[in-house]
């Protein structure tokens, strides 16, 4: 059966052959077609969509979107591929400032007078 991802500007995956298609749906449970299934449309959530076909298994990641099953085979409408979310991306700022930070604190240890041993190199306290 032909499976195939498609968003508005390009199609994202195409695969003449697959064995089957393992779907994730808003309602979460999943979903698995294979050929012959039952003509169906329903709605996809971000999520892998996996699928197998001569050459082995596979994984491919996509935006939440509009699954259609017919007689052709499977084809999920999409708005395309997810980007990692920008609040768990550091921003180039951020990490300039940190690595500033640890730099000067480092370089502050560094500068600093040895604290005074005690007789057989135990630190002195207090």
């Amino acid at each position: 059966m032909q499976l195939r991802i498609l968003s508005p500007a390009e199609t994202l995956l195409e695969v003449e052959e697959a064995t089957w298609v393992h779907l994730r749906l808003v309602d979460g449970t999943g979903l698995t077609v294979y050929p012959g299934h039952a003509p169906l449309l329903a709605e996809t959530v971000t999520a892998p969509v996996r699928y197998a076909d001569d050459s082995g298994e596979h994984a491919f990641d996509v935006e939440g979107g509009i699954l259609e099953v017919d007689d052709q085979g499977v084809m999920v409408f999409t708005s395309g591929k997810p980007e990692a979310a920008e609040s768990l991306r550091p921003s180039a700022v951020a990490e300039e400032k940190r690595f500033e930070r640890l730099a000067r604190e480092l370089q502050e240890k560094l500068q600093g007078e040895p604290e005074p041993l005690l007789e057989g190199g135990v630190e002195e306290t207090g």
